[in-house]
């Protein structure tokens, strides 16, 4: 299921990291997922029962971009 947050709190909500940029809903991946993704360092932070979680530590890592994991590291 998409997340399904107001407009308002979309325009308002951002990255808890340094750059403070936009979230998005969805994954580049999976558009549907229940993940605001951040439009600058890629991190995904989970939606739990319509609550995003904007913790750094529960996040999951970028999968592309400068951010992300290098290959076989």
């Amino acid at each position: 299921m998409a997340v399904q947050l107001d407009p308002q709190l979309m325009d308002i909500l951002a990255c808890p990291s340094d750059d403070h940029a936009p979230l998005r809903p969805g994954t580049p991946d999976d558009p549907a997922a229940d993940v605001l993704t951040c439009t600058s360092c890629g991190r995904g932070f989970p939606v739990q029962d319509g609550i995003p979680v904007l913790l750094l530590d529960e996040a999951t890592p970028p999968t592309s971009g400068p951010d992300a994991p290098a290959v076989g590291a």
